[in-house]
């Protein structure tokens, strides 16, 4: 009967390989190491595997002096470990320096510590195939320092922790060396975008490229192996006799070229295959010329970018493909017999191409449902209890999105709700002040809760205030009411939001502003400034979350008549439009998500002030001293010319039907 100290059991090659030790009849029992933080999911998982009662959980950290394992429990575990089995590791080719020697060098020191303090009967080093980092030509299982170049911290780290394990000499070891591995042959399992993940989205992407004759260069070689070969040939290899101080290659037996790897993945995703290989010179020298373009100013901050879309890290170029040839003779005669085998790649490509799809795609939530744009969609609506919130509403749910209705009154969200439940549809009400910073959390919290995700946001709620400057020389609370809630309450959601969308790589955020921002609008100093405030804000943050598939829609909205400008009764001689038609503005950008919407006139206008400020000035004065402030402003609400607000003179109508939507 043998005892086991495992660590790295939570990892994707613990998970698979630990239950496989525990269903062994001569296994008596297992210690895993697991982190504080860690503990409840490695239960859980433990509570799933068979012969759990043998488990002990040991509480420690590998980047913790002595594991953070006491005097106490190390003289328990003295003579009950017969192997240590060292499975844990940082496996990312991107990380830096610090966290990789952390991981991977201190923490292999700190378990040859323990191992030899406990008396271990043997080591087993989990190592990597990058060992070999960029020598040439075949790389046998009892090679290791032959003067190879390490390119990146990964290589490195692994590099120095094989050295730690082999150069001690108290504790007998063994070392193991995976290739690249992928999910489970079967079930697709993976637990993170590593290796040929990265390139997923990029296949994925290509599914809409016609299927015709493809050449491509030749890159190189791989090796890939699933999760699966690789715990089941550690847990045979662990109980064997007589392998001290022995390496094994736990990789494809013949070199995988980097195009066959492609295809396999490109046939279950749908995208064109390469049916023809250019030969090794002429890819080489097509390489260089790539190589040699990275000096040019700008290529590699482009070409970063480019990559960053795709989810791909540009250090995976450099190290996409083995130099080295790794022989696993040695290897496979110790598994002769066993059954134990890699199989075909072509064989389970679909099975990770499918479980990849539904569960690390790190951009799926860009994928809509069947029904078009906005099915499924869940969708913040702002000021949804009238007007063109409300209209919007309607048309999102009718499109198959789920509206998140937000206002301040319940009663009449609730209405909006029921309305949409009656055609079909499906919704939530939230009503909350925007203004209020912790009831705006609580409402994302909330809904979150409730449906997992936020889609879009619809930053439509606001307050409009019509007065002259003159008149606002006492009222400096109109500026801080209108910033208040068209301002510093959409940014408010909008930074409560944007997390949540960062993590799910997806999110569109919709601001309705004002056609007032396009031109100078007399009368509307706090409205505008406000609306313009958010149109800049806005810019500013589709710049920083651009790589995070994030993204806004400003919409200068021209005059809409709703309860807002009913104040304002020259309003009823303007033409605007109704809420529908500006909600048909609104839905566009959530389907889209154009940088803005706009109108004709307002475009006109924003040019016009561009080349010509002073003309605009002059004819804004004369909209000034046409139109009155309205009795609700404070001022008479006559007009200085014509025969009141229903009739307008000339020069009134003329100037109306110039700036159509225009709010003067």
């Amino acid at each position: 009967m043998a005892g086991y100290l495992v660590t790295g059991a939570t990892g994707l090659i613990g998970r698979h390989f630990t239950p496989l030790l525990l269903d062994r009849p001569d296994t008596e029992r297992v210690y895993l190491l697991v982190r504080e933080a860690s503990r409840e999911r490695l239960t859980n998982l433990v509570g799933g595997w068979p012969n759990a009662e043998a488990v002990t959980l040991l509480v420690g950290d590998l980047s913790a002096d002595r594991l953070g394992i006491s005097d106490e429990v190390r003289a328990q575990l003295c003579g009950e470990v017969d192997h240590v089995m060292h499975l844990a590791a940082l496996y990312d080719i991107t990380a830096d320096d610090e966290a990789s020697i952390k991981a991977n060098v201190d923490g292999t020191r700190n378990v040859l510590e323990l191992s030899a303090d406990i008396h271990a009967g043997c080591l087993h080093h989990v190592s990597s195939v990058a060992v070999a980092g960029d020598h040439q030509g075949v790389f046998t299982e009892d090679m290791f320092d032959v003067g190879q170049r390490l390119p990146t911290p990964y290589h490195r780290t692994k590099f120095e922790a094989e050295r730690l394990v082999r150069e001690q000499h108290d504790v007998p070891w063994r070392v193991y060396r995976p290739a690249i591995v992928v999910g489970h042959s079967r079930t697709g399992e993976m637990d993170k975008i590593d290796g040929p993940y990265y390139l997923f989205h990029a296949i994925d992407k290509l599914k809409s490229v016609p299927n015709l004759p493809l050449a491509g260069p030749d890159l190189g070689d791989s090796n890939i192996v699933p999760v699966d070969y690789v715990a089941k040939a550690l847990a045979d290899l662990v109980v064997k006799p007589g392998l001290t101080e022995q390496a094994f290659h736990l990789v494809s037996p013949q070199p995988q070229p980097v195009a066959s790897v492609y295809n396999a993945f490109a046939k279950a995703a749908g995208a064109p295959t390469i049916d023809f290989q250019l030969d090794r010179r002429l890819s080489g020298g097509i390489m260089r010329l790539v190589k040699l373009s990275e000096h040019l100013p700008g290529v590699t901050i482009v070409r970063d970018a480019f990559l960053e879309r795709l989810g791909i890290p540009p250090v995976l170029l450099e190290n996409m493909t083995f130099p080295s040839v790794f022989a696993s003779a040695a290897t496979r005669k110790v598994l002769a017999g066993s059954g134990i085998e890699v199989p075909q790649l072509e064989d389970y490509a679909d099975v990770l191409w499918r479980y990849w799809r539904e569960h690390l795609d790190p951009f799926r939530a860009r994928l809509h449902g069947p029904r078009g744009e906005l099915d499924g969609r869940r969708v913040i609506i702002t000021g949804a209890s009238s007007g063109i919130g409300r209209a919007t509403a309607l048309k999102v749910a009718a499109q198959g999105g789920v509206p998140l209705l937000v206002a301040r009154r319940q009663a009449e969200l609730e209405e909006v709700r029921d309305e949409i439940v009656a055609e079909g549809g499906s919704a939530s009400v939230y009503p909350v002040d925007l203004t209020d910073g912790e009831a705006v959390e609580k409402a994302v919290r909330q809904m979150l809760e409730e449906h997992g995700r936020i889609d879009m946001v619809v930053n439509n709620a606001g307050r409009s205030i019509r007065r002259s400057i003159r008149l606002s020389y006492d009222r400096f609370h109109d500026y801080e009411r209108a910033m208040a809630i068209n301002y510093f309450g959409a940014v408010r959601l909008i930074l409560a939001v944007l997390p949540h969308m960062s993590e799910r790589k997806f999110g569109h955020i919709v601001n309705v502003s004002s056609i007032g921002v396009q031109g100078i609008a007399p009368r509307f100093s706090a409205y505008v400034a406000s609306k313009a405030a958010l149109d800049y804000f806005s810019k500013i943050a589709a710049t920083e979350t651009h790589g995070d598939g994030i993204t806004f829609t400003t919409i200068h909205m021209p005059l809409v008549r709703t309860p807002m400008i009913r104040p304002t009764k020259i309003y009823d001689a303007f033409p605007t439009k109704s809420p529908d038609q500006a909600a048909d503005m609104v839905l566009r950008a959530l389907k889209q998500r154009p940088k803005h919407i706009g109108t004709p006139e307002g475009y006109l206008m924003q040019a016009a002030y561009t080349f010509l400020p002073g003309l605009v000035d002059a004819i804004a004065y004369e909209g000034y001293r046409i139109f009155p402030d309205s009795v609700a402003a404070g001022g008479s609400g006559a007009l200085k010319v014509g025969k009141g607000e229903k009739h307008l003179s000339k020069a009134a109508t003329r100037l109306i039907k110039l700036t159509r939507g225009f709010h003067w």
